[in-house]
This record gives C-alpha cells, structure tokens and sequence, in this order.
C-alpha cells in the first residue's frame, strides 16, 4: 500500500503574501508547510543588514508566517520548513520559539539548521570566482557573506528529532521539499537517485508557490487566469514511489494545469538533463504531466544521477552606493523635457560632482526603456525620468537624486513627483567548494 504525504507551499520569494499560506495551513490537511523565500541577493543582502545595521539577518516576516500557519490549529498543524533563516537561523529559532510561546504552543520543537555560512572556508581554500575566472584572494571589494546551497540532510535530521518547525539558512529549494519525503518514506540518500529525483521535481515544481497556479503565468489574452487577487498557493500528494499529484484549493483564485506545470518545470533550468542540486543531479527530459481534474495535475517521468562533489557557494561583496533620482512629466512633448532633464541632470553630475556619467543609467519609463540599449521611440503624454546608478562613496550616490530632485525649479516644465533614494550595494559572484568542506549540524529549541 501506498503511504501519500501532502506538502504545501506557503511563499516561493521573501516578499510573498502570507494569507494563502494561511490558508492552506487552515483547510489543506498538510503535514508539511514549506517557505521558501532566500534568492542570491536575499541571502548576500540578509548578510549585510546583520553586520552593517545591527539588524535581523533572518527572514523580516518569518515571525508573521508562523503565526498565520501555526495559530489556527493548535495541536493540529502542519510541520513547517523554511530557509528563512537566511544569514541567522540561530536567532531566527529563537524569534519561532518566542512566537510559540505568544500563540501558547507550549512544548514545541524548533530545530535549526547551521552550517551554511562558510567564509572562513572559502578563505582558506581561495576558489575561483566564476564571474572573473579568477581566484577568492585576487578579488578587491570586501567580503560580506560566504553561504554554500546545503541540502536535505540536516533538515532531515531535525525532523528526525521530532522537530515540527524546521528552519536554516541557505538551504537549496527542492531540499526544503525533499527533505520530508526521504523522512517519511525512509529513501536511501545514496543508491535511490531516482527517487530523488522524482522528489527533487516535485521541489522544483512547487518551491516558487504561485508560480505553478498562475502566477508569473497570466496574460489577459493568451493566458488569462482568474482570481489572481486570491492567487491559491499549491500543494501536493506525494507518494512513497515519487509519483504526486497537484493541486489548490478549489475556493481560491488561480489556475493549476499542464501549462503552468510545463512553465514552472523549465524555470531557472538550464539544462533540463542536468538540474544539478546538493542531493541529486535531477533529469526532467522524460517529465509529463497530465491534467487528471480541475486544477489537478499528475506528473511522473523524472529520474536522477549521483549528486555532485561540490557545492555551490554564493558570494557577497560589498559593491559601493546606489543613487537613483526619478521625475515625471506629463503633456505635450514630454518626451522632449524628460530628456532635456536627463541632459541637465548628466551634465551637473560630471561638472559639479565628478561623476562619471558613462556608469550612470538613464530610462524613459514609458518610451521603451525595458528595451535595454535602445532609443526612444515612443511619443507619450507621460514619462518617468529615472537616472541611478553605481558609485563608490555615499555622498556621491546622493547627489544623483539631489540632481534629479532639484529640476523642480532648475529643470524642465511640469516636472512632477520626483523621488530619491540611496542605498549600499551588494555584488554577488559564486564559487564551489568540496562538499568535505561544509559541515552542517541542528539544534534543537522547545517552546
């Protein structure tokens, strides 16, 4: 007999909405609900807050995530894994137990996962940075952050320990999803390669949420999906074999089928024989879903080879100071008076602050500035004027908005609604690492 679990998934980027994970905490029947919310930048970015602001390194809203998942069932709720711990899974597993205790969960076990964060590793190995082909040590700008893509193990150690809330650091995707699945079905992590990879699609395919059901899908003519304001997140029935089964819950918005199956399957995926994670090497080419009811699919087909030797390593510089400005203008030839603007703007920047205005970037949002290297083409009765870009001190940056910001009087007629902004930024490269090298372990709170 089959034995089937149901992973759902509540957040597929760090800003997603909290309510359909609510949601699915509510009335799914999960036993499991994962939040995956770390990209590249999310995590580099995570690391700078903590050492440059005395700020949180973990995930802003992981404590609401939790008590909108835990909160309405008491005694009853699914088992949660994140990486929303981000740069600080420590602290992160003491913000979820001080959440337990506030929602009276007495009792509960929180694990977190450590070990990611690998920079003294990467300085005494000295790899070689895959954007500049050249070696860690040779690099100029300061390290902020080292984080290795681990995989399900610790997770499932930690569920092992009868943990109910999982959360760590730079935990790859498809691990947060797998992770339960070699748990409950006792998978051998060597020797099972297909049935890792069966479980390493079914990661794949739901560690974006909303994508699979519509989301990043819709277009109103070719595409339409309604009730994108309700967008329901998915979830799936797993069974011990790796085959699963797709679906939302049918009271919310969105759409769940073959083609937003086929979308989310190909995403980020460069080579679909080769979907290269800490735990398999997936091979999706042989993948087929087939819609088996509304807002249900069945996928089958993926298989897997030997994991890699390595792990990739995402790598956080600090990168200088972003300056932006932005301006709109309205009417008739305001096409000609936002690029007026842009000339009055550039000019004062090299002139009066020294500037080099070949590393700035200038857009006329609604002329076809999305098309990169392109001219205006467009004559529109509205404009946004935005001018940003990359400098290596503070003050610098802020003079680029101060620019823009003082075309009010200095500039251009009917220029409106300026805005400005400065912020440190963050540049991140990537390396591997032997997989020796990383060393991962779990600790265990209770509430």
């Amino acid at each position: 007999m089959n034995k089937t679990i149901r992973l759902g998934a509540g957040a597929g980027f760090a800003g997603d909405r909290i309510d359909p994970a609510a949601k699915l905490a509510a009335h799914a029947g999960l036993d499991y609900l994962v939040f995956e919310v770390l990209g590249e930048r999310t995590i580099a970015a995570a690391n700078s807050r903590k050492i440059s602001h005395n700020s949180v390194g973990f995930d802003p809203l992981l404590q609401r995530r939790l008590e909108a998942s835990l909160k309405p069932h008491k005694g009853k709720s699914p088992k949660i894994i994140t990486n929303g711990g981000a740069a600080d899974p420590r602290s992160a597993g003491q913000a979820a137990v001080e959440t337990a205790r506030r929602l009276g969960l007495d009792g509960l076990l929180v694990a977190t996962v450590l070990g990611d964060d690998v920079r003294d590793v990467v300085r005494e190995i000295d790899p070689v940075v895959w954007e500049s082909g050249t070696v860690l040590s040779n690099e100029t700008a300061e390290l902020v952050s080292a984080n290795a893509y681990i995989g399900s193990a610790p997770i499932v150690e930690a569920l092992d320990e009868g943990a109910q809330v999982v959360i760590g650091g730079r935990i790859a995707d498809p691990a947060l999803y797998l992770a339960p699945m070699i748990h409950e079905f006792g998978w051998a992590t060597e020797g099972a390669e297909d049935l890792l990879g069966k479980g390493t699609m079914v990661g794949h395919l739901l560690e974006c949420a909303g994508q699979l059901t519509g989301g990043y899908f819709a277009d109103p003519v070719t595409k339409p999906v309604p009730g994108l304001a309700d967008l329901g997140f998915p979830f799936a029935d797993v069974a011990n074999d790796g085959e699963a089964v797709f679906s939302k819950l049918s009271d919310t918005g969105g759409v769940l089928n073959c083609r937003t199956a086929t979308e989310q399957l190909l995403y980020e995926v460069g080579d679909p024989a080769r979907y290269v994670t800490p735990d398999v090497t997936a091979d999706f080419t042989n993948v087929r879903f087939k819609q088996t009811g509304t807002d249900q699919v069945h996928a089958t087909g993926a298989t897997g080879t030997a994991r890699p030797d390595e792990l990739k390593v995402t790598l956080g510089f600090k990168g200088g100071w972003l300056g932006e400005g932005q301006i709109s203008y309205a009417g008739t030839r305001a096409t000609e008076r936002a690029k007026l603007a842009s000339e009055i703007v550039l000019e004062r920047l090299h002139e009066v602050h020294g500037i080099n205005t070949e590393d700035l970037s200038v857009e006329l949002i609604g002329t076809g500035a999305a098309f990169r290297d392109a001219s205006p083409t467009v004559q529109s009765p509205e404009v946004r004027l935005r001018i940003a870009g990359r400098v290596d001190d503070q003050v610098s940056a802020d003079a680029i908005g101060w620019e823009v910001e003082a075309l009010y009087t200095n500039g251009p007629a009917g220029g409106g609604g300026a805005r400005r902004s400065v912020s440190d930024v963050l540049a991140v490269r990537s390396c591997t690492v032997p997989r020796s090298a990383v060393t991962t372990r779990v600790e265990v709170l209770e509430a």
